[in-house]
């Protein structure tokens, strides 16, 4: 890795209400010549972030941003072989004119999941365009008293929106090792709810503490904090160590739970596509452990270039605040569910 100084960039995420974004190739007399990415250009000396983002999209694109739809993301920073960039992401929701190709470079309006007609990928907008994929909704299964409620309500939910859902029986799972029978209700129960999120285009993850077979078979895997302490030897290693440790295509997610500063940062460093923190809010699945609150949230997703969902009595009129702080969004059980 090179030793000179980190060059400071300013990243335009244009994104339609449909969810499509723009990528941009780059020209061929700059290096990577002909790789994708998302647009924007470096930031000079003194220059404002914000401002720095509306120069590079009126000089690459011809466009102008409208600053009161247009807000910082994240700051991520990623090292290439000969020096380092810091990203500051903006996502752009309206701007004046219609984007052109003014650096000679090819443009196209794309879905992030739907890359294949796209050339390479420049590395450093791998992980962003993975979390672009992300909804603000991650439902929580609570399945295991009332398995037909369950798959009752999340089907009711899943025809009202976009959401994600992590398939999550620990008890379940307990009593399973030892009861065949329990074994074969929470199997026939897990591969229902994959019917059911695939019948609305959902993305369902396990939790880590189901078989690893069932995986695969999911679009990907929670980690659980406890899980994650034990993998220290893949921190930093780069997108997708995480899924080729666990046998995952590039195709599959992987969260963690975290609960504290120390576990958000193994959870960034792990290169997770995203974190759950919590409990947030007070909630009767612990009475006796003090809630982190929002001042405390806020701060902690500062500290990561990461999505992060609030956990732990969440309801839908807490989404904005979530938001507001930082967050991706919102996670739950039981109050995210319609009847």
């Amino acid at each position: 890795m090179s030793n000179t100084a980190a060059v400071r960039v300013a990243v335009g995420i244009l994104r339609h209400d449909d969810g499509r974004i723009l990528l941009a190739s780059r020209p061929a007399d700059k290096p990577w010549p002909y790789w994708w990415e998302l647009p924007g250009g470096k930031i000079e000396p003194q220059e404002a972030p914000m401002d720095a983002v509306a120069r590079e999209l009126r000089e690459e694109l011809g466009i102008a941003i409208d600053p009161q739809h247009t807000h910082h993301w994240h700051t991520l920073t990623h090292h290439y072989p000969k020096g380092t960039v810091i990203l500051e992401l903006f996502i752009i929701r309206a701007w004046a004119g219609r984007p052109q190709p003014l650096e000679g470079q090819h443009l196209a309006w794309t879905h992030p999941a739907q890359l294949e007609h796209i050339g390479p990928i420049l590395p450093a907008s791998l992980p962003i365009l993975r979390w672009l994929q992300l909804p603000q909704y991650y439902l929580i299964s609570s399945a295991y008293a009332h398995p037909e409620r369950w798959l009752r309500r999340l089907e009711h939910t899943l025809q009202t929106g976009t959401y994600w859902v992590q398939f999550r029986e620990p008890e379940w799972q307990q009593h399973a090792h030892h009861d065949p029978h329990a074994a074969q209700a929470l199997q026939h129960c897990f591969i229902q709810t994959l019917k059911i999120c695939a019948r609305y285009r959902t993305r369902c993850l396990v939790n880590s503490v189901h078989p690893r077979n069932w995986w695969r078979r999911a679009h990907g895997v929670h980690v659980r904090s406890s899980d994650a302490a034990a993998l220290t030897t893949l921190t930093n290693k780069g997108l997708y160590s995480l899924h080729a440790h666990f046998g995952l295509s590039a195709d599959h997610f992987i969260g963690i739970s975290a609960h504290n500063r120390v576990e958000l940062h193994q959870a960034f460093e792990l290169h997770a596509d995203f974190a759950v923190l919590g409990h947030v809010l007070p909630t009767p699945s612990h009475p006796h452990t003090p809630a982190l609150g929002w001042e405390r949230f806020a701060t902690l997703c500062q500290t990561v270039a990461l999505p992060v969902y609030a956990l732990g009595g969440q309801r839908p009129d807490t989404l904005s605040t979530a938001l507001s702080l930082g967050g991706q969004g919102i996670a739950g059980m039981r109050q995210l569910l319609l009847p």
